[in-house]
């Protein structure tokens, strides 16, 4: 059985409560120390009501999910007639750098949750599935950091506050301490009260507050009074993808202005989410027409310098000057190597 063919239906979905978990994205990763440390998942989750909150999870915890549900839904269960593909959950690792090793699984561990949400609702219903993306007392104890994976790529902050009386203006409640990690990032200590200025994206809000502005997570704040509803501006990147078996082109919805600046990582974390390919590199097409292959930021600053002399065979006003190509590492056909 393919897993595609397992999605649910529209019936199906109608029927599930509206606190089950539809989507999971791992936010960062945060450091415990006791007698050895480690490294928890910071989780985003979002219900199929609208709600959105944050879990905290360590890999064991994956993997005994993981093993609960092959033992009950998996190809060797004899007990049980409800029987499906699940997900692969990427291995245990016994030696290496502990941060480099969680952050290479959370590409990894982002598909694996959306391929276990993306199964039948007898799996999104089972006990152990609801309680691993359940918000226990202890999560909500928990104090968030940056949430540097949800940053915007850009960053525009404005400098003017909307003339309105405070008691009538768009405000949050601080529900922690948020230190930022830029100078563009709102400081402010748990109870302080911000005015909301404009939603930078679907995670991140900019505010006001004592004559300062900036930007900052969601997460962090009680909404008391939201700001009026925006269609968010969305562009398009146009993408093609050359495997061995088949190329295709795909224009990918990104929620961000044509002229913001992405990281590399940023790129190909959102290539492999995309195309649910891991081993995958990054290519452009210079002015020449010549393939090159990204390798870090500098190359995405050159691939964006040449795009502006490119502009004008922009395809239409919403797409980005600039197209990706996405290769397997060992393919180098489409490279031209002719001296």
């Amino acid at each position: 059985m393919s897993l595609s063919r397992q999605l649910r239906d529209g019936s199906d979905f109608e029927q599930l409560p509206d606190d089950v978990p539809i989507s999971a994205n791992i936010a960062d990763i945060l450091e415990k120390k006791g007698f050895s440390s480690y490294y928890m998942f910071v989780i985003e989750v979002k219900t199929k009501g609208g709600g959105k909150y944050l879990i905290y999870r360590r890999y064991s915890q994956f993997y005994s999910l993981n093993a609960k549900l092959e033992e009950r839904y998996g190809p060797e269960s004899k007990n049980n007639p409800f029987i499906c593909l699940l997900p692969v959950l990427p291995g245990k690792i016994y030696v290496g750098n502990k941060q480099e090793i969680a952050e290479n699984r959370i590409p990894l561990l982002n598909a694996y949750m959306k391929k276990l949400l993306c199964l039948p609702v007898w799996v999104l219903l089972d006990e152990d599935v609801r309680i691993f993306f359940y918000q226990t007392v202890a999560d909500t104890d928990m104090v968030p950091q940056a949430l540097r994976r949800l940053r915007p790529p850009t960053r525009k902050v404005k400098n003017t506050s909307p003339q309105v009386p405070d008691y009538d203006r768009p405000r949050a409640e601080a529900l922690f301490d948020f230190t930022g990690n830029s100078t563009l990032e709102l400081k402010f200590s748990k109870g302080s009260l911000i005015y909301l200025l404009s939603r930078i994206n679907k995670n991140w809000l900019e505010g006001t507050l004592n004559d300062v502005t900036g930007i900052f997570p969601d997460s962090f704040v009680k909404i008391i009074k939201d700001l009026p509803p925006e269609e968010a501006p969305v562009s398009w990147l146009r993408s093609y993808y050359h495997g061995a078996d088949v190329s295709e082109m795909r224009d990918i919805s990104i929620e961000e202005d044509v002229n913001c600046k992405p990281s590399f990582n940023e790129l190909l974390e959102l290539m492999r989410k995309e195309f649910q390919e891991e081993d995958i590199i990054l290519n452009y097409c210079d002015i020449e027409g010549d393939m090159i292959r990204l390798l870090d930021d500098e190359d995405v600053d050159l691939m964006l310098l040449q795009s502006k002399y490119k502009d004008k065979f922009r395809i239409k006003k919403n797409f980005f000057p600039w197209q990706l190509h996405i290769t397997c590492p060992e393919d180098l056909e489409v490279y031209n190597t002719s001296s």
